[in-house]
């Protein structure tokens, strides 16, 4: 959006100036964290995913403005509020009316970034509010929802501005995580808007995946929802684009054949050992599970399919073994409890890890005095590590006898049977493009209700004020049965002449064609009204963020 040509700087003074008069200086740090040097970013390229913005040499010093004051004496904390008040008139425009809050998403993947860092970015599921919370408590973020697996370290938010938006969370990622933020920078994907819904719908329907087609990424975008109820700051627009993405998830799945003889990530590390051991040994091998969840269950699922009909699994608990035997009767599934896994690993060929522990299991001390194993299996013992964070230790490697693999490694297995489901994946991105279309139609829509909103505010206002001239004209003896009838003439007036533009302002966001009259109608209205939807959208954005940094 263009900014509008009423967005005056007499509006932006009474509208900081109520702010700053009180607390002047801590508006002034809280809002304007990079007072003294502001860096700006350059636009980036909206369409590639593997995009790297970096720093730009612009450069907003606001010394020179303070310089620009005279020698006359000023009050520091007046300083601090007519610099921050000169910011916001000379950026304000740019950042926050160009356009309307963006969508962004901010991420590294199994395809831009390797398991060593996104274990380091990689936040459990019990974290997600506090990190939404964190999100959102940066100065240009007003919603953000996090995706977390073992392939990806997505984070989603609403940015008052993109590349400010860009840089807080890039520098939050650093903080959070160790990383320095140009680590961050040369292997994260920036993608906006629309790019960045079409990159979630792909990615729910398993095409974005590194076994292509893959359930369980479903079943994860469905937990960033179900973590994120209630949690302020998992707001309308990220809410909506993740539950119109499981929407999409499960659509393709019904209509496509994508998911047809399709590989796990658990199937693949199945898949991937047995590749590496000898044929001779497929049925001999002794196997062992660490960890008995989501993963470590398929594992076990899909060795069985291969034909082992023993294996050992270590759990902090036996409920989910016995469980899990109960369900595949006929084969031995051992239980044994985390304080025997080193003794279960000596005894061990192939060593399939898969704990939510955050601390790596297994390091160089552990395994280098565990007896070799038999020239059977091809004298190496197998470790595949399907964790994130990782559960064995990179320094693993160095044991001789021992050959770690991660899920970077599964892009062996997938890439023998990818070709095929490449063809299917045509189908599925018909019916994205289409869920694309609609869910873009339904934010459009939204557009409109700042609109509704103030037109409402605005007839109300000048209601009140003629029932005030009128009740004041009828003397202060008027009786409370004809004071309230008068009022509700007033109103029932008012409700009638507002119904025919408000139901042209709303839409359902499916018609393309209602749709774009909805948005001709309200421009229509803030010109002949003065309603100045974009600067009133500006004050409640500015106003909510520094309430939020003075609480």
């Amino acid at each position: 959006m263009a900014i509008s040509s009423t967005f005056s700087a007499a509006k932006l003074d009474s509208l900081l100036m109520n702010y700053c008069s009180s607390s002047s200086a801590s508006f002034s740090g809280a809002y304007f964290p990079y007072q003294q040097q502001m860096k700006v970013f350059p636009r980036p390229n909206h369409g590639n995913k593997g995009m790297v913005s970096r720093n730009g040499g612009v450069r907003c010093e606001a010394a020179e403005f303070n310089a620009a004051l005279g020698p006359q004496k000023i009050d520091l904390s007046k300083a601090s509020a007519l610099s921050a008040l000169q910011q916001l008139k000379t950026s304000a425009a740019d950042r926050y009316t160009k356009e309307r809050s963006n969508i962004v998403v901010i991420g590294l993947s199994v395809h831009t970034a390797p398991v060593e860092m996104r274990e380091k970015l990689a936040i459990p599921e019990a974290e997600m509010p506090r990190a939404i919370g964190e999100l959102c408590g940066l100065n240009h973020i007003e919603e953000a929802a996090v995706l977390s697996t073992c392939n990806r370290m997505e984070i989603y938010v609403v940015a008052l501005s993109q590349h400010r938006g860009v840089k807080e969370v890039t520098e939050w990622m650093s903080k959070t995580s160790g990383i320095p933020v140009s680590k961050i920078c040369e292997h994260r994907f920036l993608l906006y808007n629309k790019d960045a819904t079409q990159h979630l719908f792909e990615v729910s329907a398993g095409l974005d995946s590194l076994v292509l087609g893959e359930g369980q990424i479903l079943a994860q975008v469905r937990q960033v929802v179900k973590a994120g109820e209630g949690v302020l700051g998992f707001g309308r627009n990220i809410s909506g684009l993740f539950k119109h993405a499981i929407t999409v998830g499960k659509r393709v799945r019904t209509e496509t054949n994508i998911a047809a003889g399709a590989v796990s990530v658990s199937s693949a590390a199945v898949e991937l050992a047995f590749m590496k051991l000898p044929e001779s040994s497929h049925t001999t091998a002794r196997m062992l599970v660490v960890g008995a969840g989501k993963m470590g269950k398929l594992v076990i699922k899909h060795l069985v399919a291969k034909g082992c009909t023993k294996m050992v699994v270590v759990n902090r608990s036996e409920e989910k073994v016995a469980a899990i035997r109960e369900e595949m009767k006929g084969v031995e599934i051992i239980y044994r409890p985390f304080t025997d896994m080193l003794a279960c690993s000596a005894e061990a060929d192939v060593i399939f890890t898969s704990t939510a522990s955050e601390t790596p299991l297994f390091l160089k001390e552990h395994v280098k005095d565990l007896p070799p194993v038999s020239s059977e299996v091809g004298g190496l013992r197998l470790f595949i590590d399907i964790s994130v964070p990782r559960n064995v230790g990179s320094c693993v490697t160095d044991v001789e006898g021992a050959l770690v693999y991660n899920v970077d490694d599964l892009k062996e297995v997938v890439a023998a049977n990818k070709e095929d489901r490449l063809r299917k994946a045509m189908e599925a991105q018909a019916i994205i493009t289409e869920e694309l279309k609609q869910f873009e139609a339904w934010r459009d829509s939204l557009e409109t209700v700042p609109t509704i909103k103030k037109l409402r505010a605005y007839a109300d206002r000048i209601r009140l004020a003629e029932l005030e001239k009128c009740l004041s004209k009828m003397g202060e003896a008027i009786p409370k049965k004809t004071r309230k009838a008068v009022d509700d003439l007033s109103r029932g007036i008012v409700n009638k002449l507002l119904h025919g533009p408000m139901q042209h302002l709303r839409c359902d966001g499916n018609d393309g064609r209602t749709l774009n009259e909805a948005l001709e109608n309200m421009n229509a209205l803030n010109r002949m009204f003065g309603l100045e939807s974009d600067l009133s959208l500006v004050e409640q954005k500015i106003r909510a963020k520094v309430e939020q940094s003075q609480k």
